[in-house]
């Protein structure tokens, strides 16, 4: 009989106990070509929004893989999402992933995503659109990168006091936030943590725990001057602190009359045994206690809330954001409530790709660079062919032109890939890919 008593006990305490079902709720990796488009939703707020497109880009790993969503307009606003089934982290963690390669090299510009909640019309969205999250990085100008993380608590949007510095690199990098329920977060880039604590402590969610007492003053009588005049030192007697003196050397002049003139002084000189203004020697204060400092008291104010960025019916991902040099590419979003699977995740798409795409986007560079000196170069030929023609120095023929230049012919774009690969004996183990 008692057993039978202790049944529901021991059922309920195994549901506490019970490890937590995964949840993927979006997972968009633009496996299926155009697909995406059946997915994704178009703002159409405004009809001068930014359009995004789907490619690998200028430098790639594995060109089908590494597709992503790209900002395609200079200075535009873009607004497009998706929609999952609705999450609520009340219970459980929230995981939002994704990655981004400003292959650009943007300038100023966001990075970042958005979660909303499930009643977001997502053909109306835009920057006033209520939200859950801002996560991502945000870039503008030299020194003011960062990683905004931006949480939505009882109405109002609190933004993340502690800084954050983001990669600018043209890399493609993995982003990760992590909010758990028991209001801890962490902030990871390429799987590495940047950022980590309590929610309390690093958001302004609430009024702080202590305050200053307002009944408490500082004694008049303190001192806190860490150091003070000797009042010992006496000015010695000889001590001339007048810059100036009557010359001695002058006379009145024969002609001077007081009546009219006025009483005869002395003009005045430089001393020359002027020594500056005297001032006493400076010690350390004998009576010298520190800095005051405010005592402070519990804030009758605060109240815990163990609930703060608990999000019910989170239900869509969006790109709200503004580029002044477009080109960044989004790709691999994930949201889930596994750090593990996450992590997992982010090692078998990002992670396996990172090195070659990196190697890729050196040789694309050198590429670039050794175009850009060519045609440098030809066109200083040109304009050096003008002058000549100017002056009447007969220019070589075409056919002489042409031998030289075939005689010389620069690296095209195929033979250098070949090259490079000849060189570089690259292979990237598939089998690992989810």
């Amino acid at each position: 009989m008692k057993g039978l008593l202790l049944l529901p006990l021991l059922l309920a305490a195994g549901k506490l106990w019970a490890p937590v079902q995964r949840q993927v709720c979006l997972r968009e990796e633009f496996k299926d070509g155009d697909g995406w488009k059946n997915r994704w939703v178009d703002s159409k707020h405004s009809p001068d929004y930014g359009k995004f497109q789907l490619t690998a880009g200028k430098f790639y790993a594995d060109k089908e893989k590494a597709k992503g969503l790209q900002t395609s307009k200079d200075a535009k606003l873009f607004a497009l999402s998706t929609r999952f089934k609705p999450f609520s982290n009340e219970n459980e963690s929230l995981v939002v992933q994704f990655s981004v390669k400003h292959e650009q090299g943007i300038d100023c510009g966001g990075g970042y995503v958005k979660l909303f909640p499930d009643t977001l019309n997502q053909e109306d969205m835009h920057s006033e659109s209520e939200y859950y999250i801002v996560f991502g990085p945000d870039i503008c100008g030299f020194g003011n990168n960062k990683v905004q993380v931006i949480l939505h608590y009882q109405g109002k949007h609190h933004g993340n006091n502690k800084t954050i510095k983001c990669w600018i690199s043209k890399d493609t990098h993995l982003y990760t936030l992590i909010i758990r329920p028991n209001a801890t977060y962490e902030v990871k880039i390429v799987n590495q943590q940047m950022a980590a604590g309590d929610l309390e402590d690093d958001w302004d969610f609430l009024p702080p725990k202590k305050i200053k007492d307002p009944y408490a003053q500082k004694p008049r009588k303190w001192d806190e001057h860490l150091q003070t005049e000797d009042p010992e030192d006496e000015k010695p007697e000889d001590w001339e602190d007048f810059e100036y003196i009557p010359d001695p050397e002058a006379k009145k002049p024969d002609d001077w009359n007081e009546a009219m003139d006025g009483k005869w002084e002395e003009p005045l000189m430089p001393n020359p045994k002027y020594k500056g203004q005297w001032k006493p020697r400076i010690i350390d204060n004998p009576n010298y206690q520190g800095e005051w400092i405010h005592p402070e008291i519990d804030n009758p104010k605060y109240k815990p809330d163990p609930t703060n960025c608990h999000d019910y019916n989170i239900s869509v991902l969006g790109l709200d954001l503004w580029q002044v040099k477009s080109g960044s590419i989004f790709d691999n979003f994930l949201i889930t409530n596994d750090e593990e699977f996450a992590e997992e995740v982010g090692n078998k798409t990002w992670g396996i790709r990172k090195d070659l795409e990196k190697q890729w986007r050196e040789l694309y560079e050198e590429m670039e660079k050794r175009k850009q000196e060519e045609e440098a170069e030809k066109k200083k030929e040109m304009e050096e062919e003008g002058e000549d023609e100017i002056w009447g120095i007969e220019a070589g023929s075409d056919e002489d032109t042409a031998e030289e230049l075939g005689n010389d012919r620069p690296m095209k774009e195929d033979d250098a890939e070949r090259a490079f690969l000849a060189k570089n004996d690259f292979r990237v183990d598939r089998k690992n890919e989810p």
